[in-house]
């Protein structure tokens, strides 16, 4: 199957072609300006450093997506989730996350009416 042909970078005036909505360097520039003017100020908290900590350690003890495996399939897990929102007073506590694929995360985020378009 061919693959889709790049198109513009979205940023206007930017000759460069990409697959993304941005190309590498308009991306980088435009989620800076989302995470520091757009985004929760709360959500630099949830996403500190600890989490990232938290994260590549729970990753390290499950690296296989838990659905996919529920289902009989080896993925790779890339992305941890709290079952439990922390703004519903989810806590970082192991019992609370889950070790996911891209794919997965997307369709629990989905099925829960979430908005995953941030990048």
């Amino acid at each position: 199957m061919p693959r889709k042909p790049k198109r513009p970078c979205g940023h206007q005036g930017c000759p460069n072609l990409t697959n993304e909505y941005y190309c590498d360097k308009h991306r980088k520039e435009y989620a800076k300006h989302y995470n520091h003017f757009e985004r929760d100020p709360k959500t630099a908290e949830r996403y500190g450093g600890a989490w990232r900590k938290i994260r590549a350690k729970f990753l390290a003890a499950y690296p296989l997506c838990e659905l996919c495996k529920q289902s009989g399939k080896y993925v790779p897990a890339d992305t941890v989730r709290r079952k439990c929102k922390v703004a519903d007073s989810g806590m970082n506590d192991w019992s609370n996350l889950q070790a996911l694929c891209r794919l997965c995360h997307s369709s629990v985020h989905a099925e829960q009416g979430d908005d995953l378009n941030r990048k």
